[in-house]
């Protein structure tokens, strides 16, 4: 079946069933296409809880759906393929925070939203990396904290907080592997360019990356932001390599270049327009959370929610 042909048979079903599509910017640039909304884990976390539609189909990962199942209880949340994880996600479980929380009962687990909703469920408070920052500042001076599970995002928080934090040994499995000497070189290599970095990365508390005064540390969106509103003509983008197709569309007229092409989220990658096709067809791979574990997850969410 030719690609046109899927997309007019997907928006066709969307309408009769009242479904929404949601995609993270790592999709697929086909996916992205026929999205309703495109956005990073907080854009997609409010629109899955402002949409009126009766289906949600989540193109991304595990653990976004689940999060929009526990905003969007009386929603269906479909996951258009099974088996699309995070490196992320997976680093952590419920009983290895439970244990924390026995020994530490008076800290705070600050849980980031890369997580299942079981670990959300024993946390305090979720953040994204579009308002880490804000979430940690706002918390007591004289409280200890847990910072789960990327240690790359919780070592950036804590370089610019200057807050004590416990960090997590988790870390994404494409943000790990961008560097301070890729940085650099790519510094070198296009020295008029702005250089914008997720916060994931290894190198976004490299003491040398924060001084150079070409380099940025943003979320997804906040890249996108910064290369659309900024006069210059010539960005190099450290984060997962589709980021870089709605940035480009945005910004036609202006050079965007991938700290690396390398940079590729297989996980992100599985779905497929024949996949979300099937999963508006046949309404599988539903995402559900029992009721006792969502109540526990909304309320660390929620919180997040209220702040922002």
């Amino acid at each position: 079946m030719v690609t046109m042909e899927i997309v007019q048979q997907i928006k066709q079903l969307q309408k009769e069933k009242n479904a929404s599509i949601l995609a993270h910017y790592y999709a697929r640039p086909e996916v992205q296409d026929i999205a309703d909304y495109i956005g990073d884990s907080l854009e997609l976390s409010r629109k899955a809880g402002e949409t009126k539609a009766d289906i949600i189909v989540f193109c991304g990962v595990h653990f976004m759906a689940e999060t929009a199942a526990v905003i969007s209880p009386t929603k269906k949340v479909l996951i258009p393929v099974e088996g699309a994880g995070c490196s992320l996600a997976e680093s952590i479980t419920s009983e290895q925070l439970t244990q924390w929380k026995e020994v530490n009962p008076q800290g705070i687990i600050v849980c980031y939203v890369n997580t299942s909703a079981d670990v959300k469920a024993c946390s305090d408070i979720c953040c994204t990396s579009a308002n880490a920052l804000q979430i940690v500042e706002s918390l007591p001076a004289d409280k200890k904290i847990l910072f789960v599970p990327d240690n790359n995002l919780g070592a950036w928080v804590q370089m610019k907080t200057g807050r004590e934090i416990e960090l997590w040994p988790g870390n994404c499995c494409v943000h790990e592997r961008i560097t301070a000497e890729m940085v650099i070189a790519r510094s070198e290599e296009y020295p008029d360019a702005d250089i914008l970095i997720h916060p994931e990365c290894k190198c976004s508390s490299d003491l040398q990356v924060a001084n150079m005064p070409n380099v940025f540390i943003y979320s997804t969106s906040g890249i996108l932001k910064h290369a659309t509103e900024s006069p210059k003509k010539q960005f190099v983008i450290g984060t997962e390599i589709e980021a870089l197709y709605q940035i480009g569309k945005k910004n036609p007229s202006k050079e965007i270049i991938p700290i690396a092409k390398t940079m590729i989220c297989g996980q992100m990658k599985k779905i497929h327009l024949e996949d979300v096709l099937e999963a508006l067809e046949k309404e599988q791979y539903e995402v559900t959370i029992p009721a006792a574990i969502r109540a526990k997850a909304w309320s660390p969410i929620r919180k997040m929610l209220e702040m922002i």
